[in-house]
């Protein structure tokens, strides 16, 4: 192969490396200021007003604590989500059609996030509707756009690919924080209230999502694998890709680890806003301006887990971050209440650790899928991604549902990260890559 034609295949990925960026970019403000920063506590205090005289709400007749409304519907959206990823990954795979599919999510989420615009007063279940939409689309989403990177990245890349990729998301969210905080805490001067403020920040979200998701779609290529087939159904369809995964004992090894521990990632994420605001009685604004921290040290902790992976190796680097993520929970845990300075040393911790285990997981996991098969793997990946998972919300739910206190909902999430070092460092990743049929870099 000639000099020439390499050159122009090296343009041609990296031109497509930049576009994948932009889907970070792009849908890291819903998971920002939606889903991590306004949606919790704003919701909750929906479904508080809509509560009995005991503090519960009846969605379907079921009892619910109004305090356990949003922790339950992030679960659920998991469910949703499990339900669809894999019959969507799979038609991914095996129509090589990821563009029109990952466009389809990505509208159909930036749709559900401008509409919770009109969540107010006691609306409480068309929150959590929208809430379910947006999430299980997003989860769609980025399964369709993480599952490009074996395919723009070689693998000598992948670390540094992921890792840009994410610190993209993170400044996206820092950016459009400051603009909230902006609205927020000057929404008077806007002539606006605060609950109002407060919906046109959730529809921003929307609307910056549905727009830079055409850098992404305007970029990347799809690529054909192969004749197509007819797909199962959404369970029957998850089903088979487990059953295939068997083949593959070690990645589904790693796949579990990760399941463990970006599980209780995930809920901290989604419930640290519901957190401060309820048990240690924050501000919104210390709430905003805490959450920014973590965006911007983010960065920066994506990008120097990025550079430590190449030197310790992909895996070390993440069990090191489990190590950081479990000392940091437990701390939360002894937090003063009404000590915003301590919940900024606490972001703080969050932030530098936050990017780096996320997208040196993603890169690891990448090695560890057969060719031919990026998209339908990583749907089982990402049912834990990104605040979709089910269990670590579920049980933070459970336990304020029976114990009413935010502190012990906080503290349990700390098994998640213990039992996911445990496994990690139980995974062979070397031997695992190689009976992948992938090539195995020097340093992993």
């Amino acid at each position: 192969m000639g000099t020439d034609t390499l050159g122009a295949e090296a343009t041609d990925r990296r031109r497509e490396q930049r576009g994948w960026y932009f889907y970070d970019w792009a849908c890291s403000v819903y998971s920002t200021s939606v889903l991590t920063v306004f949606l919790g506590p704003y919701l909750t205090s929906v479904a508080e007003a809509a509560a009995d005289a005991d503090g519960f709400v009846h969605p379907l007749g079921v009892p619910v604590r109004a305090g356990s409304f949003f922790a339950y519907a992030v679960s659920l959206s998991v469910i949703v989500a499990v339900l669809v990823m894999p019959l969507v990954g799979a038609a991914a795979d095996r129509s090589g059609r990821k563009k029109p599919l990952l466009a389809a999510a990505a509208y159909t989420g930036a749709a559900a996030t401008v509409g919770m615009f009109f969540l107010d007063g006691e609306r409480y279940l068309l929150g959590g509707l929208l809430l379910i939409v947006a999430n299980a689309a997003q989860s769609v989403g980025m399964m369709l756009y993480n599952s490009y990177l074996p395919q723009i990245a070689r693998p000598e890349e992948r670390d540094a690919v992921s890792s840009r990729g994410w610190a993209f998301g993170y400044a996206a969210g820092s950016l459009v924080l400051i603009v909230n905080l902006v609205l927020y805490l000057a929404h008077d001067s806007f002539g606006v209230s605060e609950t109002t403020a407060i919906r046109i920040c959730l529809a921003t979200a929307g609307l910056w999502w549905g727009a830079f998701t055409l850098i992404p779609l305007s970029r990347l290529r799809d690529r054909t694998t192969g004749p197509r087939e007819a797909t199962a159904p959404g369970l029957r369809q998850l089903v088979a890709t487990v059953r295939d995964m068997r083949r593959h004992p070690l990645t589904l090894s790693f796949l579990l680890a990760y399941l463990v521990y970006n599980d209780g990632i995930q809920t901290v994420i989604s419930q640290a806003s519901v957190y401060g605001s309820k048990e240690l009685g924050l501000g919104q604004s210390t709430l905003i301006g805490a959450v920014l921290l973590v965006q911007v040290l983010a960065v920066a902790g994506a990008l120097g887990m990025g550079r430590l992976a190449r030197t310790y190796g992909a895996k070390r680097t993440i069990l090191g971050s489990l190590v950081a993520w479990t000392v940091t929970l437990a701390a939360g845990y002894f937090l003063p209440a009404g000590a915003p300075v301590w919940f900024f040393v606490l972001a703080s911790g969050i932030g530098l650790v936050l990017g780096g285990s996320q997208a040196l997981s993603r890169s690891l996991f990448s090695h560890l899928v057969p060719p031919g098969k990026e998209a339908e793997y990583f749907s089982a990946y990402e049912m834990s991604d990104r605040g979709m998972s089910w269990l670590g919300p579920l049980l933070f739910g459970i336990t304020y549902q029976f114990t009413g206190s935010y502190r012990d909902a906080i503290i349990s999430l700390v098994a998640f990260f213990v039992i996911g070092f445990v496994l990690l460092a139980r995974v062979p990743v070397r031997r695992a890559i190689g009976d992948a049929g992938n090539p195995v870099p020097e340093r992993i």
